[in-house]
Parts: structure tokens; C-alpha cells; sequence
């Protein structure tokens, strides 16, 4: 592991002293050239370098922006400097830099807002705490704007509801507009255009990964269960991360649905052309982006007839989905109107397990005593159901279904009031490396606490950025990788397939007779 300052856990939260500048070096890298033309946005000749007529660029868009969306002209405006969301971020919390603070990351804009668009900054712009923007407080703003998740946390405690996430996309997309992109998301987002999914796995890849897991699971419990690929008149098309494809424990969610789908007795596909669940035009803050992306599953919903769609285990691509997918993609009139649309993975299971349609065997999962973390863009931005507030009590409903031994972490840290694991809104780079470690410092601790209290063995998570980001972080603060768990793994470990274990029963009676016989020639 890379040699890192691992912030201390505590008993209890501590929030830190403020430190000066200890984050101004962190920055990701700036997208090339190359990947800035694939997004069709303007690219300097070097990394880094700011086109010709920035200054007048960027505040071309801010005004395009101020007018287009009137929620950002409210947040420039509203701001008391009260000081409630000061100590909400984990950035902060484990950092202990000061421009941290959603407040002051949100300054970073309002102060150019200040000096541009109001009077008071036109004429006194010293009195108000108005800036010229210079290239200075543009790689501020690059530097900060990229040391923010886009969690909204500090939303849900602003008494005025100022959505720091809102304020983050809109700068990093003038940002990228005046050269300024980041490598990390504008490298990926065209490989969705050109592919399909983020990894840039082509479809010849892609089906010789599932065919492998079909044999793989063959071999492991002595039944067929199927992992289609981009058959038609199917009834459901499963759009899921990329990442469930290959990686650990996503793959091990993949099988848990493919085995709840088998026993349901649906019929269902993946679509080579939307392989990828995720959306990283929510990052940047471009809905262009977002829009074509979007299309790409209404598109291969329609080439391949489907009646339902179905999203896996991702956080970020269930906030699009549930909040902008029918405005960026709509209308979805030729899916059956009578399911959700979309539906999450989640939904899919707890009606079965409600139904009784599932066979589970909750004792396969009791080597492990499990805590839930709730993903901060399905937590703060979103259900999964109908009912407020269910998308906290789905997945715990599901993983207390299959699951023995259950607790959840302290009640300041979940729900609508969860930390964020630290990587997400694209910042999962090996670049911000020191950022992701620090920023999980609070999830960390109150992991550790409830480890410490109940003895818990495993977190399970619903997002394929906090699995992601998990997997790399848990060994910094003294625990191991495989401590991060899908839910819909423990599903697949509890499940029991009809027909399942017959094989082997067949085997041992066989077995048992041979060891008789033998026993009686003697």
C-alpha cells in the first residue's frame, strides 16, 4: 500500500481543527487532448493549459446556467454562512482542510457569481467577498470542486436545503468547457459511446465472460443457470455496472441475480450495446451526457422487446434512472405500464421473497454477522418502492431475509444521514488516492464501532463505486478487502435452486450402498 496519513478512528465522531492548505496539492489529472475532443468539448494542445478566451467562456456558461437553472441561482444567493453543513462532509472530517467545508467549497463559485452577477460585487466587490476569476481561482475551483462527492449530505442538514452537488456539477462542467476536464471521467464516458460500457468490454468479450460464469455456477451447485446476452422477445432487460462483470464482490451479485431470475422462471437479457448501468454525465455535471448515455438502453430496449427494465446494484446509475430517466430517455410507453419503470434489482427480489417464490437457506450466510451502508445517491436521492423512506428498509428487509445475524452501524451514520465511502462522483482514481483514504475516515470509524459492539464480520453494500471503493480502502484502517459484500451475493449463498443438492444426495446414497455391500462381503 501506497505510504499515506491513515486519520485515527474514534469511539465517538471528532471533528478536526482546521488546518490551512492541507488538500491544495490534491488534484486529479487533467483529460488530454483526445479525451477531450471524444466529448466534444474544447481541447488545448497540453494537458491543463485553459483555451483562448477562458475568462469570457466560463462566464458565458455561468450565465447560461444562472438562467436555465433557477435551483442554482437560488443556492448563489441563499447562503447565510449559517455554519450547519460545515462539519458534515467526510472530506472535512477526515482532511481537517477548511475550504472542505461545503460552505467554502461552494464560495469557490459564488465569490466569481458575486463579482460578475450582482451589483453589490460589480461596484464593491471587496465589501460582499467578490473575486475576479483568475487562472488561479479556476484550479482552486479544479482542485476543490474535485474534493466533493457529490453526496449531498450537507444538503440534508442546510436549513435552507442548498444542494452542494448541484453547485459542484455546474462548475466541474464550465470547467471542462474551458479545457479543464477530468481525465478519470472523460476517458470513460466515450467508452460507453463506442462500446457500451465503461470497461471498453466488447461484446465478443462480454459473452465469453458470461458463458464462463454459466459454467461456473453449473459447476458449483449441478444446475443450468442462464446469463443471456442480447436475446430478443425476452421479458426483462438487466442493465447493471460494468464492474459486475468481472470484478469482486460485484461478479458474486451478477450470479445472485442471474439464480433469482431462474427461480422466478422469468426470461431476461443483457444488451451488449447498454452494458453499463452507470452514468458518469451525472459527475461532470453534463446532461448532454447524460441524455446520450440514457439512450443507449431505451434504444436496446426496443431492439430487443422487452416489457420490463431492471437496474442492478449501483448507486449513482439508480439515482439517473429513478430521477431522469423518463425526462432524458422518455416516454417509456412500449414497456409493460403495469411494473415500475425502471425497477431496481432490489424491488425484483423482495416481491419474490415476499411471494414465497424463493427457496432460502439463511444458515449458509451465518459465517458472517453483517451491517448495511447505505449509498448516498440511493439514500438521498431516491426509493426503491413506493413508499417513502423504502429505500432503507428494502435492503435491509432483503439481507434480514437471507441473513441470520444483522446490525446496523450507529443511527447518526445511515439512512438519509450516511457517510459516503468516500469515492464516488468520479472520484474512484488512483490519482485522489490520499482523498478517497482520508474521506472514508467516518464510514471507517463507525464501521469499526459496530464491529467492536455487535461483532460484526461484513458490510454490505448496493453501489458498485462503494464496493469499489471499499475493496481498496478497508485494508488502510486495518481490515481486509473481502469484508465488503453485494447483497444480492448473500441472496445467491442463500438461495436454493429446485433441483439443487439432488445430484449430490444421488451420489452419497450411491456411496452409502457401495459401503454396505462392501460391509456385507466382509
Amino acid at each position: 500500500m501506497a505510504d499515506y496519513e491513515i486519520p485515527e478512528t474514534h469511539e465517538f465522531p471528532i471533528i478536526p481543527s482546521i488546518m490551512e492548505g492541507t488538500m491544495a496539492h490534491s488534484s486529479p489529472f487533467v483529460a488530454n487532448k483526445e479525451f477531450q475532443s471524444d466529448m466534444g468539448f474544447p481541447s488545448p494542445e497540453e494537458p491543463g493549459q485553459l483555451i483562448e478566451g477562458w475568462k469570457e467562456k466560463f462566464l458565458e456558461l455561468m450565465e447560461d446556467k444562472l438562467s436555465k437553472y433557477r435551483s442554482l441561482q437560488v443556492f448563489m444567493d441563499i447562503c447565510v454562512k449559517c455554519g450547519a453543513c460545515t462539519d458534515k462532509c467526510h472530506y472535512f472530517i477526515g482532511t481537517a482542510d477548511p475550504k472542505n467545508m461545503p460552505v467554502a467549497r461552494q464560495d469557490l463559485l459564488r465569490k466569481v457569481y458575486r463579482r460578475y452577477f450582482t451589483f453589490a460585487g460589480k461596484y464593491f466587490p471587496k465589501l460582499v467577498g467578490a473575486v475576479d476569476l483568475t487562472e488561479e481561482v479556476v484550479r482552486e475551483m479544479y482542485s476543490y470542486f474535485h474534493q466533493c462527492s457529490e453526496c449531498r449530505r450537507c444538503a440534508v442538514f442546510c436549513p435552507f436545503g442548498i444542494d452542494t452537488a448541484e453547485v459542484t456539477m455546474a462548475a466541474r462542467d464550465m470547467l471542462a468547457m474551458i479545457g479543464m476536464g477530468q481525465k478519470y471521467s472523460n476517458q470513460i464516458i466515450p467508452k460507453i459511446h463506442k462500446i457500451g460500457n465503461n470497461l471498453g468490454l466488447p461484446e465478443p468479450a462480454l459473452l465469453d465472460t458470461l458463458e464462463g460464469l454459466e459454467e461456473e455456477v453449473e459447476e458449483d451447485i449441478n444446475i443450468k443457470v442462464r446469463f443471456p446476452l442480447n436475446e430478443k422477445g425476452a421479458e426483462i432487460l438487466l442493465v447493471t455496472p460494468s464492474a459486475d462483470f468481472f470484478a469482486e464482490p460485484h461478479i458474486d451479485g451478477l450470479i445472485g441475480y442471474a439464480k433469482v431470475f431462474h427461480a422466478a422462471g422469468v426470461t431476461w437479457t443483457l444488451s451488449s450495446k447498454a452494458s453499463e448501468a452507470a452514468n458518469f454525465g451525472l459527475f461532470i455535471g453534463n446532461y448532454e451526457q447524460m441524455r446520450q448515455i440514457s439512450l443507449r438502453i431505451r434504444d436496446a430496449a426496443k431492439e430487443l422487446g422487452v416489457k420490463r427494465l431492471i437496474f442492478g446494484e449501483c448507486g449513482h446509475a439508480w439515482r439517473v434512472a429513478y430521477n431522469h430517466l423518463n425526462t432524458l430517455a422518455g416516454p417509456w410507453d412500449f414497456l409493460d405500464q403495469n411494473y415500475p419503470i425502471p425497477q431496481h434489482i432490489l424491488e425484483f427480489t423482495k416481491d419474490c421473497l415476499d411471494r414465497n417464490i424463493l427457496n432460502i437457506d439463511k444458515s449458509e450466510n451465518d459465517h458472517m454477522t453483517l451491517t448495511f451502508h447505505d449509498s448516498c445517491n440511493i439514500a438521498r436521492a431516491s426509493r426503491i418502492g413506493n413508499t417513502p423512506g423504502s429505500q432503507f428498509t428494502t435492503p435491509r428487509e432483503v439481507i434480514k431475509a437471507v441473513c441470520n445475524n444483522y446490525y446496523d452501524m450507529n443511527a447518526d451514520t445511515i439512512h438519509d444521514a450516511t457517510f459516503c465511502c468516500g469515492g464516488g462522483g468520479g472520484l474512484l482514481t488512483d490519482d485522489l488516492m490520499e482523498l478517497r483514504i482520508k474521506g472514508a475516515q467516518p464510514r471507517m470509524e463507525s464501521l469499526k464501532n459496530v464491529i467492536s459492539d455487535h461483532g460484526v464480520t461484513h458490510m454490505a453494500a448496493i453501489c458498485a463505486i462503494c464496493k469499489s471503493q471499499f475493496t481498496k480502502v478497508l485494508p488502510y484502517y486495518g481490515m481486509t478487502m473481502d469484508q465488503i459484500v453485494s447483497i444480492h451475493q448473500l441472496v445467491s449463498n442463500a438461495i436454493i435452486l429446485e433441483g439443487q443438492g439432488e445430484e449430490d444426495a444421488e451420489s452419497d446414497d450411491e456411496a452409502d450402498e457401495a459401503t454396505s455391500i462392501n460391509i456385507s462381503v466382509h
